[in-house]
Parts: structure tokens; sequence; C-alpha cells
């Protein structure tokens, strides 16, 4: 009551005046806590959130990182989905965006060539004041609650591909901005013009390939080819893969790693000179890397109970075959001799897989198709059913 009465006064929020084509926001938001999944798996994602702040038209797109390669994905997606670019974007403080406290530039220099290549004015929201983009931040709240509720009546939280949850989020969009067509056009009238083509999203990078056909790309360690230790390649950074290139030509495609301090390695970049150096196994610092699936750990871990002093040399001779002929035939085959429990050794292997043209395909599960007839006769009480428990 004395804070009421006497206390100091409160901060105020201040309703602000929405104009048509003047101004949209965008943020990230995380998803993780709806429960989706892709064929069972978790499929823990963020969405980049846009949005028209007088119409509350919106749109999103699924990323996994708070990357400017997401932001710059994000945003021109949504423009191109408008068909027109509005005058002003607002975002919170992002460090893909907006540099720190004390930097004489406002804007990175990647999200000034954005905002320049749309005409677009950027906006920032002051430290500690993330109401300023209330708007995005209550449609964050409004859009997990309504894809809440269709995952409820879809019955299911699990997809068939990413695709397929990607169409139902699409669809989703298209339901709620529904309701705001006529504000949305008055915006629609008034935004600017796109520009003839969408701007690069990736990150060029210069990188020099270090003696352990390895390089280093934003914090985490990836795999090249042998072949191209000591030479200089350009990594093309993008949201959600990296693409190496060299003399002009795309050597590769790489998924890129979230987070920092982790590694992709690729058995098939080193095989050639680890099997030449068989030592270099046992302490090598991205070991687990070198089993493709588990029933290679289960071969190697046999050799090295059965035959230890030529567990290392018999196990790569198996991966040098599977980077060589067929990984997928090779698992199949070291399943099956791990089942029958038969002996593993790189000449059984190569004599099973000479004797097969392809992986047998799986055995398919038949279902008996069930007798309904039981149920239509409960609903005739004057008729006797006779149901068969089982004896335990």
């Amino acid at each position: 009551m004395w804070r009421a009465l006497k206390g100091p006064p409160k901060e105020i929020y201040f309703p602000q005046e929405h104009h048509p084509g003047e101004l949209c926001q965008s943020d990230f938001t995380h998803m993780d806590n709806l429960g989706v999944t892709i064929q069972g798996q978790s499929f823990n994602h963020l969405l980049y959130h846009f949005v028209l702040t007088y119409s509350n038209w919106e749109t999103g797109a699924i990323c996994f990182s708070e990357s400017f390669e997401s932001l710059s994905e994000g945003i021109q997606k949504a423009f191109w989905e408008l068909g027109g670019v509005p005058k002003k974007h607002r975002t919170d403080r992002l460090t893909a965006a907006i540099n720190k406290l004390g930097n004489p530039e406002e804007f990175t220099q990647r999200y000034k060539a954005l905002l320049n290549h749309y005409n677009l004015k950027g906006c920032k929201t002051q430290p500690s004041s993330p109401n300023e983009n209330g708007d995005v931040e209550q449609s964050h709240y409004r859009f997990k609650k309504a894809l809440d509720q269709s995952l409820m009546l879809r019955g299911s939280r699990d997809f068939s591909s990413r695709e397929e949850y990607e169409d139902f989020l699409g669809k989703l969009f298209t339901q709620l901005n529904a309701g705001r067509r006529d504000r949305f056009k008055e915006e629609q009238d008034i935004l600017g013009r796109l520009p003839p083509n969408r701007l690069d999203s990736f990150k060029r990078l210069k990188v020099r390939v270090g003696p352990s056909s390895t390089i280093r790309v934003n914090h985490n360690v990836y795999s090249v080819h042998s072949r191209l230790i000591r030479e200089t390649i350009e990594v093309r950074l993008d949201m959600e893969y990296l693409e190496i290139w060299y003399a002009q030509q795309r050597i590769e495609t790489l998924p890129r790693l979230r987070g920092e301090s982790r590694y992709h390695i690729q058995y098939r970049h080193i095989i050639d000179w680890l099997v030449r150096k068989p030592g270099a196994f046992e302490n090598y610092r991205y070991r687990d890397a070198l089993f493709p699936t588990h029933r290679f750990r289960m071969a190697y871990d046999w050799l090295k109970e059965r035959r230890p002093s030529k567990a290392t040399k018999e196990y790569l001779r198996i991966l040098y075959l599977a980077a060589k002929r067929n990984e997928t035939m090779v698992d199949y085959i070291l399943g099956t001799l791990i089942d029958e429990e038969e002996v593993i050794s790189i000449e059984s292997i190569e004599r099973i897989m000479d004797s097969l043209d392809q992986i047998p395909s799986p055995l398919e599960v038949t279902i008996e198709k069930v007798d309904l007839g039981v149920y239509d006769a409960l609903l005739h009480p004057g008729e006797e059913v006779q149901i068969c428990y089982p004896i335990n």
C-alpha cells in the first residue's frame, strides 16, 4: 500500500499506433517444448518468426541457431512471400546483426549489406527493453499455442519428414493469416519493391587445411579429403551446411554443426593413410567418428577381445573396404556375422560380399485382418456373444 501511495513511479508502457507498410519485426523462438519428432526422433529446432506490426501478418522458417545466415534466409523468405518490403525492420539485440555496445558501428557489415540490398531501414530494441519488440514476442506465444492445439487435433506430433512438418507449419500460417486479409491488403498496396534477386545468405571463408586433414570453422572441426592438406580452400557457410570449394569447383557439402567445440570427421577422408599408420588409431582424438554404425563398433570390440594384437589392422581393413566398395553392404554383413556368432574377418566379409548382388530386403510383416463382427454383435443385446479370454 505504501508503494502505491508514496513509492517511486513505476515503468509505463505506452501503446503505439502502427501504420500500414511501415514496420516489420522478427525474432527467433525455441520450439523444443512442443515435442515435435521426425520418424520418432526428437526434432530440436528454432523458428525464425516474422510479423508485420500493422496487420499482424506472420510467417516463419525452421532454423537451428540464431546465426546471421538464419536471419538472412528467414527475412528474405518472408519478403519474397510478401511480394514486397516494408520501410523498417526491428529486431532485438541479436549478435548476428547488432554490434556490441561501444562499437562505433551500430550494425554488423553483413546486416548493413542486407538492409541496403532491400532499401530497408534497420531498428533495434534498447538494452533490457524486449517490450519494444512486443508484437513479435506476442506472436511467438499465440503461434505456439495455435500450433500446439493443431498438433493435438492432428493426433500425432510425429512427421514422416521435415518437408511434411514444414508443409504443416505453412498451412497453419495461412490459416492464421486468413483473418487478417483486409489490413494485410492495405499493407500490400504500399510495400516497397523487391530487388531483382535475393542476396546470398552464406558466408565466404578462406581456410587452410591442416596436416590432420581438418579445418576449423566457427569453433568447430571438419575433415576434408587428405588431397587438400596444406591447400587454401573456400568455405561457404550456409544456415545448415558448408560447401567446400577449391579451384572454382565445389568439392563437397558437409552438414553444419550446431554450437561450438564439436567435430564432423568423415572416415573416407582419412582412411587411405590410416591403414598405413594403424598405430594412430588407438589414441586418435576423433576415434569415435571411425565407427559409422554400431555394428562397426561391435565388430571392433569382437576383434579386440579375440585378436588383440591384430584387431586394429583388421578393423581398418574392414573400414577401408566399406569406404571403397559399399558401407551399407559391409554393415549388413557385419550384422549377419554378429547375429550368427560367426568369425569376423576381412576374408569372410569379402566372400559374402562377392556372393551378394544386393542386400536382401527386410521381411514383410503381415497383420491379419481384424474381425469387427464381434463388436457389431455387442450392439444387439438380445444376441449371445461368446468372448474367449486367454488362459495364463
